[in-house]
């Protein structure tokens, strides 16, 4: 955007206008460094204030974060610093709104609430995309081109803020703060059934029963954090958080979403319109990807998503450094092109595949007592790497151009090999038996085809493994996720769930 460069760029030994590589990679990390902090302090706020409460608080964060960027005359620390506050907020969200997703939903649709989280996520990337694109033609020499795209953002944000509050907060703190009608009333809301139905009946005994073993923990915070690494298999699982949301960064998605621009402008090809190529794109099969994660599977579409961006990557890397003049591109076009075409590729590969499933498996692996500090962890871990690559990005690119590609194309290598050693397979599992299979140590290549124990034999494996957490960290609570329940309700996986009525089992 021509204004934005004249007011906050560098002037160069030529007398252009250009970004530093300090400078563009400190506005574009410093956004991450505050998502990260806010996804570490998003949990214990909501555990205290609420779900709803803090989704409302943290929008008005990053309203104050848009309106210190658009309040910015020609001070670039100003922009960064906004980016900075406005990021604090996004990261909150990040860990909230799946949250209050996954603790609202019956069992047997959180799946596909999860999955929509990323896809609106790239619907507002489109949305950004097309802003952009509409400003910058309208408005060329003009402060507008990229106020009003922050501006839009801000009202966004208020809807949600706003929004919000005339929701119920989730069931389970409802009933943690003695509001038990309260939690009733939502879940009729959402179940669409009548309070004395058995499946209202059934979750509030879930909810009532968790809450009972955990009133009987009486320690800090800093104690529960501890003992939660004590727990079983906990370390394990939060390594296997931890390196998904790694690796998905390290897929190199956000390699185009941020520097696309910059990328694109290299084969003389309209960067703004690229951009909306590639976000449209991403958001448009990212449907597919609700479909897929359900009927093939985590760890096989995974593994396929790692293959596929690995050869695009591979192709990108290898065109761009090899056949793509960078003094005159306009000699090479046949070259940009095709890593056009193979930068849409990867954009199919990871929209259907790392981009939802990472946050699907987050929502999965861990159990109730530890899920918020799992996933704030993960997410964490997530918007760290969001930040490495952002800043470093620009120092790398410079030194070696597109054989960037070829660093991505080796992540991806490792992150399917990540997902074939150590991802178990939750497709048509409810929590309760993922649970039990990473206590069982199942192997993940062999678990699509696990066959869960009866009931009992679930219930005395998870209770032993509660007696154990009580004996190295005593905080045990009975058997977690296993709790009575009729007929009909259980953590139903991710999209699916189990009937069981008057003798008869159905599984959809």
């Amino acid at each position: 955007m021509p204004d934005f460069l004249d007011r906050f760029a560098q002037t160069n030994s030529k007398g252009e206008k250009e970004f530093s590589t300090v400078r563009s990679g400190l506005i574009v990390a410093l956004l991450s460094i505050g998502t990260l902090m806010g996804a570490l302090i998003a949990a214990p706020v909501a555990d205290r204030i609420g779900r709803k409460y803090s989704i409302s608080g943290w929008t008005w964060v990053i309203a104050i974060g848009f309106i210190i960027q658009i309040s910015s005359d020609r001070d670039w620390v100003q922009i960064m610093m906004g980016r900075w506050v406005a990021g604090l907020g996004v990261g909150a969200l990040s860990l909230l709104v799946p949250m209050f997703q996954g603790e609202t939903a019956p069992p047997w649709i959180r799946g596909a609430m999860v999955c929509c989280y990323q896809l609106f996520i790239t619907m507002g990337i489109f949305l950004a995309a097309c802003f952009n694109y509409g400003t910058v033609t309208h408005h060329p020499n003009s402060s507008a081109c990229w106020r009003i795209v922050i501006g839009v953002g801000w009202v966004f944000t208020l809807v949600l803020g706003i929004g919000i509050l005339f929701l119920p907060d989730t069931p389970r703190f409802d009933y943690r703060n003695g509001k038990v009608d309260r939690a009733r009333e939502t879940l009729c809301k959402v179940y669409g059934a009548t309070p004395n139905h058995w499946a209202i009946h059934t979750q509030m005994e879930e909810i009532e029963s968790k809450l009972r073993a955990e009133s009987h923990i009486k320690q800090s915070p800093l104690q529960e954090f501890v003992n939660m690494w004590k727990a079983p298999r906990m370390a394990y699982r939060i390594f296997i958080g931890m390196s998904l949301q790694m690796f998905q960064q390290l897929t190199g998605a956000n390699y185009f979403f941020y520097y696309g621009t910059t990328i694109f402008r290299s084969v003389s090809i309209n960067s703004y319109k690229t951009q909306i190529i590639l976000n449209t794109i991403n958001f448009l099969v990212t449907f597919i990807g609700l479909y897929i994660v359900e009927h093939y599977g985590r760890r096989k579409s995974l593994i396929a998503g790692s293959t596929w961006m690995f050869i695009c990557f591979l192709i990108f890397a290898s065109v761009g450094h090899f056949s793509l003049d960078r003094n005159d591109p306009t000699k090479t076009q046949g070259a940009g092109i095709a890593m056009i075409v193979f930068a849409c590729l990867f954009i199919l590969g990871f929209a259907t595949t790392w981009g939802p499933m990472i946050w699907t498996i987050m929502a999965e692996i861990f159990p109730s007592r530890y899920r918020a500090k799992g996933m704030a962890l993960s997410t964490a871990s997530n918007w760290l790497w969001n930040f490495l690559l952002a800043f470093f990005t620009p120092f790398i690119t410079k030194d070696i151009d597109f054989r960037y590609g070829y660093v991505f194309a080796g992540c991806n290598v490792l992150g399917g090999l990540l997902v074939y050693f150590f991802v178990i397979e939750g497709q048509g599992r409810t929590l309760e038996e993922i649970d039990t299979m990473y206590l069982e140590r199942v192997s993940p290549m062999k678990s699509s085809k696990w066959v869960p124990p009866p009931p009992e034999e679930m219930s005395r494996i998870r209770k032993q493994a509660g007696t154990d957490l009580e004996t190295a960290a005593p905080a045990a609570s009975s058997d977690d996720e296993t709790l009575a329940r009729p007929s009909g309700v259980t953590d139903g996986g991710m999209g699916h769930h189990k009937e069981e009525h008057a003798g008869t089992t159905h599984r959809e």
